[in-house]
This record gives structure tokens, sequence and C-alpha cells, in this order.
């Protein structure tokens, strides 16, 4: 019998979706189950974006050029620019999600076996992501104590070696919802400046900031220009996740380049996409500021009702909309799988995420979990009623 690849066999399972088949069985047995596993929001997508996909009249779907079309560069340009970003579109190059934003970025700045630092818990198909790029990640852990803010930059520089060549962050950040501040983000603009480093942004969840907290890209700061990678998605910000259309945003010249390579490779971003996508920017300010009050109002019931729990620990994040909170358990792989596989309050039970796969050290993450606060006020209040009731009577509680 002919033998699968090695990489293949070394690639990492998304712990994302790894608990999948529990949660379908708990279904077929009857259950409810109430989903905080995956950032699938249940906020309607705009309806100009559904319109320009019901009003298409073209006679023949072809091919985009590998770059995404010209009318929908020029007005990602806009929605940048009203973002103080200072591009054109020469400067964007569109992908199939957010996703391969990430692949091509990494293959166009690193070389094989050559290392990018990542703050830890991390995205975790970027370990996925890094293993088909050929490169290598050193985590860099960052602590439940302070929120997750970003290490200490003496810590970042103690990795450095002649293999690194970039830094990656995630902000506002998955799976924690920490916001960079521009204290943080100028440190790192000065270590990727002295150590002549890429700056790969992952910038998924930037309309989700709360209170009064202000979002800052790399792109806001001076003399950084050549050294930011920005990578982006239409998922989050118009609740458009089947559309698989992100990008890839930067002022340098060989890496756009370079990176069109690889997308010449594989042809062209879907077409239907871009289109819905050319109008969803001129969506209005009201559906992104009635999309932020909800989020904040999910974020702050979750988070009290977690921190009400005895033995739970959940810092208030400044974005996106995940939680990733302490929990008083053995085993966090073991407690999601036992809620879905074992427990029931009323038929009901959660799908969570553990947070062992947003870690590289094995040791970390066993006793926390993320958590999406992707549905209703109501449903996330029955979702906590299950997991108060839940870890009363796991047996594997500390």
């Amino acid at each position: 019998m002919p033998v699968i690849s090695q990489k293949g066999r070394e690639m990492p399972a998304s712990p994302i979706r790894k608990l999948t088949p529990y949660a379908d069985r708990a279904k077929e047995e009857g259950k409810t189950v109430y989903h905080l596993n995956i950032g699938q929001p249940d906020i309607e997508t705009p309806e100009i974006m559904l319109d320009a996909i019901r009003n298409i009249d073209f006679k023949i779907w072809a091919y985009t050029p590998s770059e995404g079309t010209l009318a929908y560069r020029k007005k990602l340009s806009e929605y940048y620019n009203k973002l103080g970003y200072g591009i054109n579109p020469q400067d964007i190059l569109v992908t199939n999600g957010g996703s391969e934003a990430i692949t091509i970025a990494m293959q166009a700045c690193l070389n094989t076996d050559e290392e990018i630092i990542i703050p830890e818990p991390f995205y975790a198909n970027y370990s996925g992501f890094a293993h088909t790029a050929g490169i290598i990640i050193k985590p860099i852990l960052s602590h439940i104590e302070n929120g997750f803010a970003l290490p200490a930059i003496s810590a970042f520089e103690s990795l450095i070696t002649e293999k690194t060549k970039a830094i990656a962050i995630c902000n506002p950040n998955n799976p924690t919802g920490y916001l960079y501040s521009r204290e943080e983000l100028g440190a790192l603009r000065d270590l990727c400046i002295k150590h002549d480093l890429f700056l790969l942004v992952d910038e998924a969840y930037r309309e989700f900031c709360y209170g009064d907290r202000s979002f800052i890209s790399p792109l806001h700061l001076d003399g950084f220009d050549q050294h930011v990678v920005i990578l982006d998605t239409v998922s989050k910000r118009y609740s458009a996740c089947g559309a698989r259309l992100g990008c890839i945003i930067t002022k340098n010249r060989a890496v756009w380049e370079t990176a069109l390579k690889f997308a010449q490779a594989r042809l062209s971003p879907p077409a239907v996409a871009q289109l819905a996508a050319t109008a969803a920017v001129d969506t209005p300010q009201s559906y992104f500021d009635a999309v932020k009050r909800e989020y904040t109002a999910r974020r702050d019931v979750l988070v009290d009702g977690l921190n009400r729990i005895t033995g739970v620990h959940c810092p208030l994040p400044g974005g996106a909309f995940y939680v990733l909170a302490q929990f008083p358990i053995d085993d966090s792989d073991r407690f999601c799988q036992w809620m879905l596989e074992d427990f029931a309050y009323e038929n009901q039970t959660v799908m969570m995420a553990p947070a062992t796969g947003f870690y590289s050290h094995e040791q970390e993450g066993k006793k926390e979990i993320r958590l999406a606060y992707v549905l209703n006020i109501n449903d996330l209040k029955k979702a906590l009623i299950c997991i108060e009731k839940g870890l009363a009577t796991y047996p594997g509680r500390v």
C-alpha cells in the first residue's frame, strides 16, 4: 500500500473542529448544543453584500486577475484609507480567504526552515500554515495573569537567531481577545527595524474593539512601511465566513511581487465573492455600530457569567469576540469532550475549544478554554448555566 507523506502525517489537526464528532453524536441523541467553539458569528451579513450576489448579470463566470479585480482593490483602498493606512490598489493582493493570505505571506517572506516568532496562545491554524510553508514557529508565552499582554521585548530579543526572519501577531487577538496598544506596536516596530525583521499582522478582527480603546495598525506608525505585511479577511467584518475572501496589504514591492507569483500559481481569487465584497465596502456605519453594541453586550454577559462561577477566571478582552478563561479542571481536552459525550443539563450542553491547541508548548493550556461569544445573549446565558452545572459534576474538577 502506498504511504502518505511525512508532511501529511505531521500536519496538525484543528483543535477547534476535532470535537465535532462528539457534538454531532450529542445532537443525534437529541441534545441542544451551544456552539461556543468556533468564530462563526450569528450576525446577519449586510444586505448590500447579498444584493450584489442576487443582481449578478454576467454571462461567463470567468477567471479574475490573480491579484484580484481592480474594481475591488480600488474599493478596498478606499476602506483602508479611511482608517489612515495611506495605500493604493497596487499595495493589495486579494486572496482566497485570510488563510491563504497568511500562507502566501509566510512563503513570500521566509525560506524553508527559517523562524517566525509568535506570541502564544495563538490562532491554532498558524501551526498548519507554518507547516505548509516549511517554516518554524518560535512561540513566546503570554500570560492570563496580565490579560495576555504582549511579552517583554527582551523576551522576543532572546529568541532571535540568524534564522529569525519575522514576527507575527493577531490584533485584536484570537484566541485571547487582547488588543495591542500603540506603545506595544511601537516597541515591536523598533525591534523589527533593529533586527531587520518582517512584522506579519493578522487584522481579521479590526472592527471589534470595545470600550474607549482604539485600534492601532502598524501602518499607522512612521518609518515601518517596508517591514509590515497586513493580513485581512471579509469573514468577520461582514459576517461572511463562507465568502472565502481575504487580502495581503504591503507597501514593500518585493513582498507584493513575490506574493503575486504564489497567487498566480493558484490562478485567481473567487469572482462572485469579489463582486459581493466590492459592494460591501459601502455598508453603512450604522451596521458596524449595531454589531459592536451587540458584541459588547455579549462579551460583558459571558465574562461576568464566567467569573461568577467558582474557580473560573476570565480576563476582560479588549477586542475580537473570544475569551480565554482558566477553569478548575484537570485537562481542558478531557473536560470539553466530557461536556459533549457525558453531560447534559435539561438536555443541553456546550461545545468549547480546549486551549491546548492554541499553544505550541504541550504543557500549556490544560486548564484554559476558548469560548466565542457568537451566540445571542439568551443562548449565552443558557450555555453559562450548562458550564456551571457541568463543572459541579465533572469528575476531573480540581
